[in-house]
């Protein structure tokens, strides 16, 4: 399942978006282009604990991640909007921006499509981040498995210590308590 996207550029395909009472496409220049991005894939809205703990860790490390000159934070995942949305709220991710790969388009073209029907969820994505500079893929950490264990290697952690392994982080304590909410209230 290791492919080597280092130095591609992201796939070219627009994104189904809904704001403001109405739908609208984006493509993948206007997300990435003359930015730089770090971009996190899941597996699914609501997949716990493992998506949570990974949405969380973005979220909470985000002023980070803009202090050592990351513009965007994304969560690509195979849903749509209004899923997406409802998940973001639940977890009070406001510092991360979700971005619905409807049909699955931008995964594909990837190479980062799976197959879960035999757990009942159909086609998704392998879990994986990438630091993306101005459309080209710089370094890409995909996990293991798409979604059974803990995000290993496509936590915030793991991709922070590649942009700057000197960078002071947010007590990991908070981090963790804020996942723990999380599960607690489910």
């Amino acid at each position: 399942m290791v492919f080597n996207h280092r130095g591609q550029r992201v796939p070219q395909v627009a994104f189904w978006m809904f704001a403001d009472g109405g739908w609208y496409k984006t493509s993948t220049a206007d997300l990435f282009n003359n930015k730089i991005v770090v971009a996190f894939a899941v597996s699914g809205a609501f997949i716990y604990p493992y998506a949570s703990i990974q949405l969380l860790g973005y979220n909470e490390y985000s002023k980070v991640f803009r202090r050592n000159g990351v513009d965007e934070i994304f969560c690509i995942s195979v849903n749509d909007p209004f899923s997406l949305a409802t998940w973001a709220e639940q977890e009070g991710a406001d510092q991360v921006s979700f971005i619905p790969d409807v049909n699955g388009d931008f995964t594909r073209e990837m190479r980062m499509m799976v197959n879960l029907s035999s757990q009942g969820m159909g086609y998704r994505s392998w879990r994986y981040s990438m630091l993306v500079r101005d459309s080209v893929i710089e370094k890409i950490f995909i996990e293991r498995a798409p979604i059974e264990t803990i995000p290993v290697i496509s936590n915030a952690e793991t991709m922070l210590n590649y942009i700057n392994p000197k960078a002071e982080t947010p007590e990991q304590t908070a981090v963790l308590m804020q996942m723990w909410r999380t599960m607690l209230s489910d």
